[in-house]
């Protein structure tokens, strides 16, 4: 089986070109206006060679910008291959200082659209190969080695085409020998860098369109703009969702008052327990992101039900959580948490009746005959909503949410020195269960309806009686 890679780096069809062209321009009068010498090369003598720090100067002087964006300008033509350096070839940087440069020659711009496939880099190196006796670059080596596993189908013609090449390039004189040498590397080099190397002419998924021909206007080309106008509102709501977490990501922001993974100290779990009495201000925060966020922390759900107690509207909240609770509980549960959520919220005179439409109402009602998990989505859907719409925002402007953010806690940051660090790695104390988390929630949540229960008189009574 032949493995072939086929990497097209010809710019074909690239919005790039008008970047290129511009580039290519300005080569053009650089050319003439950067002085060049003779300078040497170990022991040869290169022609038209100019220094990084001329380069920069005429950058700054024509095109009228400071050095850091001259520099900047600089780099990316010796990164897209109109300028190479002939000492530290593999660094596609321009040097502020007598580094030696050369223009490469227009055969080898990448305006040129030259199709770049694995066939020819193969007879480059195995022309570096036969110049170098077999002592090529590691990177180089093991490039060699997997083009002649892919292509040894036409290995011989590889050898043969290269074997040509370095008999015709030893009939030219020393210099000019040399100066192609360093052109042609410089153009792989470009093409295919050295690992761990930036890649200028990396430039994605091919275009099926010629972005400067005029399309005509078919059922196709408005369904593929009407598929753009999704996705830029995709990629905004996810620009104002990243805008809105970044404070609150522990990889993008720091654990306060310490990261306990790091510093062994549970200070910042203790801090943000699911029922800790006086949260933190970045918790507190986080409930005004949405309504979900509110009802995902049970902190702040636990501070919604006391502005919905003083609302007196409760019974929205208590079926919202009482039909999460059927939902995710036990499945030997349903008929019996169905008939309380009846009796308590759907039925004609129920203590605490909610107020959705007629149709949901009917849809859920006969829906609780047969119960299942899912029977009260419709109705639950509706109460989010409306709570949602109306109540969570009154919420954040009413004196409890107010109050919340003014208790909430803002810790200041931990520093431990190495001798610290070790001290709170011995005495690291084990967390807690979640089993004794849901235990103290479940006894919080039979206290909670015991307190809401109706109250017997009766009873209550005969016990202040007994008192006396």
């Amino acid at each position: 089986m032949t493995i072939k890679l086929i990497r097209d780096h010809g710019q074909h069809y690239r919005p790039r070109m008008a970047c290129l062209q511009k580039l290519e321009a300005m080569v053009l009068e650089m050319q003439s206006g950067v002085k060049s010498s003779e300078q040497k090369l170990n022991i040869t003598s290169i022609p038209h060679v100019i220094t990084g720090e001329d380069i920069l100067a005429w950058i700054a002087n024509h095109m009228k910008v400071d050095t850091q964006e001259a520099r900047t300008m600089g780099t990316m033509l010796v990164a897209y291959g109109f300028i190479y350096p002939l000492q530290d070839h593999k660094r596609l940087i321009l040097k502020p200082d007598g580094s030696l440069y050369r223009f490469q020659t227009p055969y080898f711009w990448p305006a040129q659209k030259w199709k770049v496939d694995d066939t020819d880099y193969a007879i480059y190196l195995a022309k570096r190969n036969i110049r170098k006796k077999g002592s090529l670059d590691v990177y180089e080596q093991e490039n060699y080695n997997k083009l002649h596993k892919w292509l040894n189908y036409k290995w011989d013609f590889i050898v043969m085409q290269a074997k040509e090449q370095y008999r015709a390039g030893k009939e030219r004189n020393k210099a000019d020998r040399v100066v192609f040498d360093c052109q042609e590397r410089a153009f792989w080099i470009v093409h295919r860098p050295p690992p761990r190397t930036h890649s200028a002419m990396d430039y994605g998924v091919d275009r099926l369109i010629d972005p400067n021909v005029e399309e005509k206007k078919t059922f196709d080309y408005y369904k593929r703009i009407v598929s753009l106008i999704s996705l830029n509102i995709s990629l905004f709501i996810l620009v104002k969702f990243m805008t809105t977490y970044k404070g609150h990501d522990p990889f993008l922001a720091p654990c306060l008052p310490s990261n306990p993974w790091q510093t062994d100290d549970d200070t910042y779990w203790e801090l943000n327990m699911r029922s800790v009495e006086t949260p933190t201000k970045m918790r507190v925060e986080r409930w005004s992101f949405s309504f979900f966020e509110l009802l995902s922390d049970p902190r702040g759900r636990a501070d919604f039900k006391v502005f919905l107690k003083k609302e007196f509207s409760g019974e929205n909240l208590a079926f919202w959580e009482a039909a999460e609770e059927m939902k995710w509980g036990a499945a030997s549960s349903i008929n019996e948490q169905a008939q309380t959520i009846f009796k308590t919220f759907l039925a004609p005179g129920a203590p605490r009746w909610i107020n959705i439409d007629g149709r949901t109402m009917g849809l859920t009602v006969k829906g609780l005959e047969h119960p299942h998990r899912y029977v009260l989505d419709a109705a639950q859907t509706h109460i989010f909503m409306l709570m949602k719409k109306d109540t969570f925002y009154r919420y954040l402007k009413s004196p409890v949410y107010k109050d919340m953010q003014k208790k909430s806690l803002s810790p200041a940051p931990h520093t431990f020195t190495d001798s610290q660090l070790e001290q709170n790695a011995r005495n690291r104390k084990p967390g807690i269960d979640p089993i004794i988390i849901w235990q103290q929630e479940e006894e919080e949540r039979a206290k909670a309806a015991a307190a809401a229960g109706p109250i017997d008189i009766k009873k209550l009574m005969a016990s202040k009686l007994d008192r006396k």
